[in-house]
């Protein structure tokens, strides 16, 4: 299956960064065609850059991503962005259940299935995020976790297009620390999520895909795709650089990552 790479901005980027990245990126990604791997590129800005990156990237192939949604499809709901609306702008992704959004927000597994569930009746594929802290994974307790927020943070069944969507493993441990699952890790857990995924969906499994997100950088991204069933990253930090962000678009050609 295709390779899917996003970039989670975050709260990052005004609209005149944004334009002048997107600018950047896609001239680095011109001077490096050819590479072997030509993976699926989104990008999920703040909700204020959405129309601008929706401008810059038109006539290419990176898509647009949204970094949450709302349950509500409308109505008064101050601050909130319905899924709709996303999908009028032009969103192909969204994020759903980021540790952020767990943490920061008390959002929880039916919170986040709801939102996956808003986004799919819109035509936008939710990237459903799920992962263990540092003390869950210390007391051993990372598969339990993580198999519990999957199963509790899937789209209700008879959703229509519930085996569209994305799955992104993120250890909250390694998400913006600097650390990062070493790649048997990062496999372990990824292989305890197609296996649960298979129980849920069959042979639809197989194509549904699974990204690697925490701490991901040019350095580390190569091993971290040699996995199997990692079929994919989110990246943070390091995607608010585009000459780091096209290295990691590029990792499997190093002759054609620019320096």
């Amino acid at each position: 299956m295709r390779t899917l790479i996003v970039a989670n901005w975050k709260m990052n980027m005004k609209r005149d960064e944004a334009e002048a990245f997107t600018e950047r990126l896609l001239s680095l990604l011109s001077e490096g065609a050819g590479a072997a791997t030509a993976p699926e590129i989104a990008i999920a800005p703040p909700y204020t850059a959405l129309a601008t990156l929706a401008s810059a990237l038109s006539g290419s192939s990176i898509a647009l991503a949204a970094q949450d949604v709302s349950v509500h499809s409308s109505g008064a709901f101050t601050g909130e962005v319905a899924a709709d609306m996303l999908a009028d702008i032009g969103c192909r992704y969204g994020l759903v259940g980021h540790s952020e959004r767990r943490q920061l927000w008390s959002e929880s597994n039916e919170d986040v299935s709801r939102k996956a569930k808003a986004l799919l009746r819109a035509g936008v594929t939710p990237i459903v995020c799920i992962g263990e802290t540092r003390e869950e994974r210390e007391k051993g307790q990372t598969a339990e976790i993580v198999l519990e927020q999957l199963q509790a943070s899937l789209p209700p069944a008879g959703t229509p297009g519930r085996d569209t969507l994305v799955v992104a493993y993120e250890p909250v441990w390694a998400i913006g620390t600097g650390l990062t699952a070493t790649p048997d890790q990062a496999q372990e857990v990824h292989t305890l999520i197609r296996d649960c995924l298979r129980e849920e969906f069959g042979r639809a499994a197989e194509q549904i895909r699974i990204q690697y997100g925490g701490s991901v950088n040019p350095e580390n991204v190569k091993s971290i795709m040699a996995q199997n069933n990692i079929d994919g990253v989110l990246v943070g930090g390091a995607s608010l650089d585009a000459a780091q962000f096209s290295k990691i678009l590029q990792y499997d050609s190093q002759e054609n990552v620019p320096q």
